[in-house]
């Protein structure tokens, strides 16, 4: 069975940043893991926004911060499936709003793993699941049809 994950951006944090789940993210991230690892575009601003924040806060440095941003650049360019978000995924966003609660780019988070599900239905043995920090999104992931997990889960 080939394993394949979206993550969205409270679960991807903790690639880089430890926390509750870091261990676990880490473990299903590592390159020789082979595993299929997919995020959305917006990621990129959500993930130095959360970096940003703790620079402000004080737990992390700039040099930290600065490590970190190239770290997650090498991933980005380099390990990640990222799903570009054009006008059909926003269009699916925008349902998703009107059914659900959810914020927009949350919307964009699941819109996004709708579409990675979609194209990867015909490969043989191969279940993608949605994992977030965020139990309010995982419970309309699941609404939606997707597997989910929580690297909160994994202490």
């Amino acid at each position: 069975m080939v394993n394949a994950y979206f993550l969205d951006t409270s679960a991807l944090v903790k690639r880089y940043v430890p926390e509750l789940g870091s261990n676990w993210v880490q473990s299903i991230t590592v390159p020789a893991g082979d595993n299929f690892i997919a995020i959305s575009q917006i990621t990129w601003v959500e993930v130095r926004s959360a970096l940003a924040r703790r620079l402000r806060e004080g737990s992390l440095s700039v040099d930290e911060v600065d490590q970190l941003v190239q770290d997650f650049r090498t991933d980005f360019d380099n390990q990640y499936e990222v799903i570009d978000v054009d006008r059909t995924l926003i269009e699916t966003a925008g349902e998703l709003v009107m059914q659900h609660p959810l914020r927009a780019y949350d919307s964009i988070q699941l819109a996004s793993a709708l579409q990675v599900e979609s194209a990867i239905v015909a490969i043989p043995e191969t279940q993608l699941i949605f994992v977030s920090a965020d139990n309010r999104l995982l419970n309309i992931a699941q609404l939606v049809g997707l597997a989910i997990d929580n690297p909160n889960n994994y202490p």
